[in-house]
């Protein structure tokens, strides 16, 4: 971590000669002021040199500096810190490279001063030395380089992570690896994405519309291959479906679309996600499903989400129902949605309810008139 610490070293030097100049005369606490802060705080004033303590106190100070996003100063307390991996505790030296990956990742994207290369050697560092998360860190790693528009990179970081083995494969680890396997498939999903762009731009007669198509699916495949495992396993992996489906689609596939989509909203072992229900939704909505089936869909999206826009949708599949459970519920629907603070304003609910209001005063006039009829003759 030699390297790393020099790089925070240059981080954690005042800028425009704002701070005191530290003495970097060994490789434990490389600030003295900071040093006789911290051991002042930990003994009280006494000055004793206390290892667990002293390291204890230099982690709440990056906590707080970094509730605070003063980054120059977590990066400081950072460099610090880094002496935890020496730690004679077993149990507090095999936690500190994670401590460490999570804080020191979370100081290098804010730092005004850090930059790509930085990140990387970082990270490279971290995955040698927390070895057992090495796949968590490359996960981020890859999504860092994504964030700066690094895609061959990321690709590269994650193809490297999907080869990765570690001891005997466990459940947590096959996990982590259909997710970065996943990650891949989002990376080819974006590939495809452009190719299917580029694709509507063309004549279908042309033969580069024949060679883009092959390529299309050439890349939907792997995909799939990357994709599918992950959505077996029970999770939230909403962006994931999205784009599996939004492939199948494209390729004619409904039933395997509808059976992704079904099994993401109902099967029990997958928690509650108001998303799966409502990516079933708009699906079914497209393939012009019976109301029945959207009504239920949506049915299950209010016990959820009472206050969700696509509820007024519901209140109007509810209204054109020629059932009186539902055109109770319709209404329901329509005062939940009032009720909540942020739809208050929500123009088109009032709208709705005045409409609402007026079709059921027509209807008790037309049957009060109707039920007095008898009466004139």
């Amino acid at each position: 971590m030699s390297d790393f610490g020099e790089e925070l070293t240059k981080l954690a030097v005042a800028e425009d000669g704002k701070r005191e100049t530290s003495v970097f005369s060994n490789p434990g606490m490389h600030f003295p002021w900071l040093q006789n802060r911290v051991e002042t705080v930990v003994t009280g004033g006494k000055r004793k040199r206390d290892f667990t303590q002293t390291t204890s106190a230099c982690l709440s100070f990056i906590h707080e500096a970094l509730l605070k996003h003063q980054w120059q100063r977590a990066a400081e307390y950072m460099h610090s810190y880094l002496q935890t991996l020496e730690d004679s505790d077993p149990y507090k030296r095999q936690a500190a490279p994670e401590i460490i990956w999570k804080l020191g990742s979370e100081i290098l994207f804010y730092h005004p001063r850090s930059n790509v290369e930085t990140f990387n050697s970082f990270a490279d560092r971290m995955k040698n030395i927390g070895v057992l998360n090495y796949l968590k860190i490359s996960l981020q790693h890859a999504l860092y380089l994504l964030h700066h528009g690094m895609l061959e990179d990321a690709n590269r970081n994650l193809s490297d992570a999907e080869t990765w083995r570690y001891g005997e494969k466990s459940s947590s680890q096959e996990v982590l690896i259909n997710l970065v396997q996943a990650y891949k498939g989002l990376l080819q999903y974006y590939t495809w994405s452009k190719k299917k762009t580029e694709l509507s731009e063309l004549d279908e007669d042309d033969y580069a519309y024949t060679a883009k198509t092959q390529n299309m699916l050439s890349q939907s495949c792997k995909t799939s291959a990357n994709i599918g495992a992950l959505l077996k396993t029970p999770g939230v992996w909403d962006p994931f479906v999205k784009s599996y489906v939004e492939m199948l689609e494209f390729y004619g596939d409904q039933d395997g679309a509808r059976e992704i989509l079904t099994n993401y909203a109902y099967d029990e072992k997958f928690p509650s996600n108001p998303n799966a229900h409502i990516y079933l939704y708009e699906f079914l909505k497209r393939e012009k499903a019976p109301r029945a089936k959207l009504i239920s869909v949506l049915k299950i999206l209010h016990e959820i989400v009472p206050s969700h826009p696509l509820m007024l949708e519901f209140h109007m599949l509810l209204r054109k129902s020629e059932t009186e459970e539902h055109r109770k519920l319709g209404l329901a629907v329509l005062f939940e949605v009032l009720d909540f603070a942020g739809c208050t304003k929500n123009i088109t609910a009032w709208k709705y309810l005045a409409k609402y209001l007026k079709q059921t005063l027509m209807e008790l006039v037309y049957m009060l008139v109707m039920g007095c009829m008898p009466n004139y003759l």
